[in-house]
């Protein structure tokens, strides 16, 4: 397995109920070489001072603050910036992984040789209770079908930088994440799916993602003005785009 350091890339936003649960599960991770970089986006609560205690705790998580709330995407880019790792990787602020995601998602890029996997997850309400189906990954997926539906949730992403080398995320309230992989699915065949689940996604009742009206009107945004489709195009991968969300979601 690669001994590389891995850069962890969480954005947070008022998230105090849940970020000392995020952050205990990257600490107890099987691998153990990682920098943890949490980029709080100008929180008006006491989430700030939590991270600051936390990260005397362990110098491997580092806190950068953001003068002025900026939105995901900037907080990540900000984090992608100051990722000094040879891997890079993302989890929300409310999100968790099992102790075998790191090692799990090296181990795959080791066996495969591709700089790019990403893993199936289970997916929990806010108080974690699995009320959901988990959501279990393609083998792969290359830029087409990311197009019709984004299978890679940020949570699980694993990037070699070293081979891919940096990108960052479109300056956009939603799908961000999403602009990312497809830019670097430019520039490989595909990435590799691990069909065992290795995160758990809290699904809030107020989520971005469960605002389906705006969620269609961003989605077509991106088609049409982030990834430059003509109008057959976005509509063509916006009826895909329809018809695997309700897939998705309808357990």
């Amino acid at each position: 397995m690669k001994e590389g350091l891995v850069s962890i890339i969480t954005p947070s936003h008022n998230s105090q109920q849940y970020v000392s649960d995020t952050i205990k599960s990257v600490r107890n991770q099987e691998y153990e070489n990682w920098e943890h970089i949490i980029v709080d986006d100008a929180s008006t609560d006491n989430t700030l001072n939590e991270l600051r205690k936390l990260a005397i705790e362990d110098s491997r998580l580092k806190v950068i603050s953001l003068d002025k709330n900026s939105g995901s995407a900037v907080a990540r880019n900000k984090g992608i910036e100051h990722a000094k790792g040879e891997f890079i990787t993302f989890i929300d602020s409310d999100d968790i992984w099992f102790p075998n995601f790191i090692s799990r998602s090296l181990e795959e890029i080791n066996i495969t040789g591709v700089p790019f996997v990403f893993s199936s997850y289970r997916r929990s309400n806010e108080e974690l209770e699995f009320i959901y189906s988990d959501f279990v990954v393609p083998a792969k997926v290359d830029y087409d079908a990311i197009l019709k539906s984004n299978s890679i949730a940020c949570l699980t992403a694993f990037i070699h930088l070293k081979t891919l080398g940096k990108k960052y995320m479109p300056l956009v309230r939603k799908r961000q994440d999403m602009g990312l992989w497809l830019r670097y699915l430019k520039d490989i065949p595909f990435a590799q799916g691990i069909k065992e689940p290795l995160a758990i996604y809290r699904i809030r009742e107020n989520s971005l993602s469960r605002n389906k009206f705006k969620l269609i009107s961003s989605q077509w945004y991106f088609y049409r003005n982030v990834e430059d489709l003509s109008l057959l195009k976005s509509a063509y991968y916006m009826v895909n785009w329809m018809y695997y969300g309700y897939l998705k979601y309808k357990n």
